[in-house]
């Protein structure tokens, strides 16, 4: 029996952007670009680089912040421009985009793969509701995989996560919030 594999259609159609692209090796050399809120994820695996593209001898990327106003975008795009001056592209811009407003489907299985293992709740880690975390929403906890786990600020470090408290291990955790 053949195994069919599944994923998010956002997911699918950045994959196809990114494996289709002319300038294939920016986007792996961007890969090294981490976000400096949570190091272990590269921007790719956050969802925010969204376009890479050649305009003659220019050279121009795309982003989109987890929320407008957030702090990290100004860091990031200084990494962006000194990874790519690195590597001998001068002429450059990096563009933020803010419609489409970023959705956590854009992360990749990676990377929420990488913010558990960093001890960070990743969106499908909650039983939130559609509209938001409610009072009695349950986050698993990425240090001990329990459910038993309450939520204490809709606030977490950013305004993109919130904090729980696992009762099992009674460890305090942020949760990437679903948007």
């Amino acid at each position: 029996m053949s195994e069919i594999s599944l994923m998010p259609e956002e997911q699918y159609h950045r994959l196809q952007q990114r494996d289709t692209s002319e300038v294939k090796e920016l986007w792996d050399l961007l890969d090294e670009v981490k976000d400096p809120e949570i190091p272990a994820l590269s921007i790719w695996d956050l969802g925010i680089l969204r376009d890479i593209e050649r305009q003659g001898d220019r050279i121009v990327v795309t982003i989109t912040p987890t929320y407008s106003g957030c702090p990290a975008m100004d860091t990031i795009t200084e990494d962006i421009e000194a990874a790519l001056n690195a590597k001998g592209y001068e002429s450059l811009e990096v563009k933020m985009q803010l419609s489409p407003a970023w959705s956590s489907e854009w992360m990749s299985p990676e990377g929420r793969r990488k913010l558990r293992n960093y001890g960070v709740a990743p969106p499908e880690d909650a039983d939130a509701s559609e509209d938001g975390l409610t009072p009695d929403a349950h986050a698993l906890c990425p240090h001990c995989g329990s459910r038993d786990t309450r939520l204490l600020s809709e606030f977490g470090s950013t305004a993109c996560k919130a904090l729980f408290q696992c009762q099992a291990c009674k460890e305090t955790f942020d949760y990437f919030k679903k948007i």
